[in-house]
């Protein structure tokens, strides 16, 4: 069973985070092991996995790029330590803030990287937004490339927080 089904959500790219977080806590009473400390040693296993598999799927959907990471993961569309190439307009592009990072001050890098962070994510929102089964492969390819490239934007902002 994949996370979406277990959470009984719509199999897309976003989860709606008000119908995630009433799942959680109905899942979390039906399975947290608590409630199971009178029941046999192979309910009280199972009741375990189950609220591990809740409490791991949850904290894939409170994260917007694990979300979309493991959509992609399920639509067979990435796979574990692949090689994606990304375009080399982009790549240039990165080299360049690179270079700025040495040059500006933290907070002005932060607006910088943040800022296209935004822009790419709303040339793929309504895709995201908007998943339906007929969606086609091509714009499902849009956000395989805005997950790797918003991959990349992350490590940058990582090094610039700490």
């Amino acid at each position: 069973m994949n996370y979406f089904d277990l959470f009984e959500l719509p199999f897309a790219p976003s989860v709606n985070k008000a119908d995630l977080s009433r799942k959680y806590f109905e899942l979390q009473r039906k399975f947290h092991p608590d409630f199971f400390s009178d029941a046999t040693e192979q309910e009280r296993e199972e009741t375990l996995d189950q609220s591990a598999a809740v409490n791991k799927a949850f904290n894939t959907f409170k994260d917007e790029q694990k979300t979309i990471e493991y959509f992609l993961q399920e639509k067979g569309l990435i796979y574990t330590d692949e090689k994606y190439s990304l375009p080399n307009e982009f790549l240039m592009e990165m080299m360049e803030i690179n270079e700025l990072l040495e040059e500006n001050d933290q907070a002005s890098n932060l607006i910088k990287v943040n800022g296209m962070a935004e822009e790419m994510y709303n040339e793929v929102k309504p895709v995201i937004e908007r998943y339906s089964p007929d969606t086609t492969d091509v714009e499902l390819l849009k956000i395989k490339e805005y997950y790797y490239k918003k991959k990349y934007l992350n490590r940058i902002l990582d090094r610039l927080v700490d």
